[in-house]
């Protein structure tokens, strides 16, 4: 365990059997109906690479990347979309995958924006959802796992773009992040 988390939330092998379970869900669900995966960036790329592998269905792989947190550890409310995407989503099946489920604010500005794109569906893949945290209901067709209310990095998140490379979810310390 790293020097500077806390508690292992989430162990590797626990995130990695759960993603099978979700592609395994995903697959029935899209049976061979292609499916567009966004991944909100850079939290994401991890998780819509391994979810990626795991389903049986056609898959194209999109990017979009959006900021509401700099580096701070609570988001502040306000989007910019930093890179947009390349495809359209023009009567497609569209599932963002996000890594963590938070205020929900994020969530709610990015799905308007994509609504408004005509895609056929769109659903929403979340690795993480904080429980007690959201401030705007969204809905997640795709839940892999409801963590406590606390800082979380590893596997893809990251606190000023670090930690992202471990490849399990713990709680920062306090003491890392009020430095």
């Amino acid at each position: 365990m790293h020097e500077d988390i806390e508690t292992i939330v989430l162990t590797e092998a626990e995130i990695r059997a759960r993603i099978t379970e979700l592609g395994d869900e995903i697959s029935r669900d899209y049976g061979d109906e292609p499916i567009l995966l966004v991944a909100v960036l850079r939290g994401a790329a991890l998780f819509i690479a391994d979810l990626a592998r795991s389903i049986s269905s056609p898959v194209e792989i999109d990017f979009m990347a959006v900021s509401s947190y700099g580096s701070s550890t609570k988001s502040s409310g306000v989007v910019r979309i930093i890179k947009d995407l390349d495809e359209s989503l023009e009567g497609r099946h569209v599932l963002v995958v996000e890594d963590i489920l938070d205020t929900g604010l994020t969530l709610k500005y990015l799905l308007k924006n994509l609504a408004s794109r005509g895609p056929k569906t769109l659903e929403v893949i979340t690795l993480l959802s904080k429980q007690g945290k959201q401030r705007v209901p969204i809905s997640c067709k795709y839940i892999g796992f409801d963590v406590p209310d606390e800082f979380v990095v590893g596997y893809g998140l990251d606190y000023a773009e670090r930690y992202r490379n471990l490849p399990y979810i713990g709680i920062l310390k306090p003491a890392v992040y009020s430095e």
